[in-house]
């Protein structure tokens, strides 16, 4: 028997059926976002005034190092081993602990009158925005103050550099913190980790382990890292784009920004 188009099954065939049209890596993409926005449900945000941002002992900054869970060693995971180092730097790595309300692994620490938030993800990469915008969440703190960690492909191994703001550029994690928060003001610390031989492929190389000969370069790009992340979070001010970012990924009139959202709503109260 055929279904009409105007029922709800008709509806929902002609739906699947239109995605197996769309090219894999747009389609890949939407059951992401579906993902992003299943797992964040309703965020609620503490009221932030603007001596949340001041600077003094009240200021405070996300980091947060992207990565899969359980793939210590890997490429793609570098931006956690480097906010392990961090934290063992201020001595309090032995202060990690889960918070499920985050859906993450946490640390609060203060480094020159600056409180610090550690965030490591226990999502996949690909869904990492959702802790990130739960934490942005808990502990009341804006976008321009968080700071992504994370590897990159057009970087060789020792290379790394602070990007302030703007585009993923094809990383699937800052691209879900980016839809999740519904901003690209983020810095991001990039940790270079080369691109792949030609015969071998990206996913296959990002998710591989570092080799020998790499680990021993890695031991020293680490410490550079925390180095530079320590530079970077205490200066006067963390983020130079304007509100909303360069190029933030969703301006449509109709969306408007999580965090800003709940912002907005608790100050009309």
């Amino acid at each position: 028997m055929l279904i009409r188009n105007d029922t709800l099954a008709g509806k929902f065939l002609a739906i699947v059926l239109s995605l197996f049209r769309l090219p894999m890596a747009i389609m890949r993409r939407m059951i992401t976002k579906f993902i992003n926005r299943a797992l964040l449900g309703t965020v609620s945000f503490e009221k932030m005034t603007n001596d949340v941002a001041a600077a003094g002992s009240s200021r405070r900054k996300l980091v947060v190092g992207l990565g899969n869970p359980g793939m210590d060693g890997s490429r793609h995971s570098v931006g956690m081993a480097a906010i392990a180092a961090l934290a063992e730097r201020l001595r309090v790595a032995d202060q990690w602990r889960t918070d499920r309300q985050v859906l993450g692994d946490i640390i609060v620490s203060v480094y020159q009158d600056t409180q610090l938030v550690l965030l490591r993800p226990k999502l996949l990469m690909n869904v990492n925005g959702v802790s990130v915008v739960k934490a942005a969440s808990k502990f009341s703190v804006q976008p321009e103050h968080i700071v992504l960690v994370h590897d990159e492909l057009d970087k060789p191994l020792g290379k790394l550099g602070i990007k302030n703001g703007g585009s993923a550029r094809g990383h699937n994690g800052v691209r879900s913190c980016v839809d999740c928060l519904h901003t690209d003001v983020m810095s991001r610390l990039r940790i270079g980790i080369g691109r792949p031989s030609e015969n071998t492929a990206v996913d296959r190389h990002v998710l591989g382990r570092f080799s020998k000969e790499e680990q021993d370069i890695l031991s020293s790009v680490l410490e550079q890292c925390v180095d530079l992340l320590l530079t970077h979070l205490t200066a006067p001010q963390l983020q130079t784009s304007p509100p909303g970012g360069r190029s933030a990924t969703c301006r449509s009139k109709e969306r408007t920004p999580l965090v800003q959202e709940a912002i907005e709503g608790q100050r009309q109260k």
